[in-house]
Order: structure tokens, then sequence, then C-alpha cells
């Protein structure tokens, strides 16, 4: 049962993650793409903002598919914990931990969720496993 909950885990925040890259990167899902995703990003001090758009969105679509395929997944949770402490810091740390005042709540929870799963390993449903 160990090895389907890793995989639950892995599939939904993975594919979220690469849903949130997309976003960014190509406007999918309702995003705003590099130019909007940008100009958001330098509106709160953060330049050159289609630049880190661009880190943020390749970050989030590659950390997010190495994660749901169980593939060099110490590596994806690092990418993932990467990107929600930037946001923690830059966007949600200011507003206190609860998510009603957007504070950093699920920020945090997304962050030991990946760190949880790179620690411990993606199961037997995965890709490091056939691998290594």
């Amino acid at each position: 049962m160990i090895n389907i909950g890793l995989l639950i885990i892995r599939l939904v925040i993975g594919l979220l993650f690469v849903g949130h890259g997309a976003q960014k990167l190509f406007g999918w899902f309702g995003g705003y793409g590099l130019k909007g995703t940008g100009g958001w990003f330098e509106s709160i001090g953060m330049k050159p903002g289609v630049t880190i758009a661009l880190f943020a969105g390749l970050a989030e679509l590659i950390g997010g598919i190495l994660f749901t395929l169980g593939l060099f997944t110490p590596l994806a949770g690092i990418i993932i914990a990467g990107t929600m402490v930037m946001a923690i810091i830059k966007v949600h740390a200011q507003n206190g931990l609860w998510a009603t005042a957007n504070g950093y709540e699920y920020n945090l929870t997304l962050l030991s969720v990946a760190i949880g799963v790179a620690l411990i390993g993606p199961g037997q449903y995965a890709l490091d496993a056939f691998l290594f």
C-alpha cells in the first residue's frame, strides 16, 4: 500500500507542477505565458521578469515531470522545493502562515511533500525503481 500511496502523491503533486509550469511558459490552463508572468514578476521587484518566468516555468515543468515519473526523484524534489522556497520568500512570507491571508501554508505543504518523497524515495511504481 505504501507504493500506491507514493504513486498517488507523485501523480497529483507532479502533474500540478507540470500544469503550473505550462501556465508560465505557454499560457495554458488559464496562465499568462512568459510575457504576462514576466510582467507580474517585475511588478513584485523580480527583474528581468521574462527571464525569471522562463526559469520558474522550466523548474516547475521539469521538476513536475521528473516527480510524476519518479525519475531522479531526489533532484525533482529539490527543484520543486526550490520553487516553493522562492514563492514563500518573494510572495507569501510577509502575509504570515495561513493561506486565508495569502500566506505560505500551502507552499510549505508542497515543499514538505516534495522533500519527504525525495528522502524516502518514489516507491516501487517509479522509473527510479527500474533504473537504479
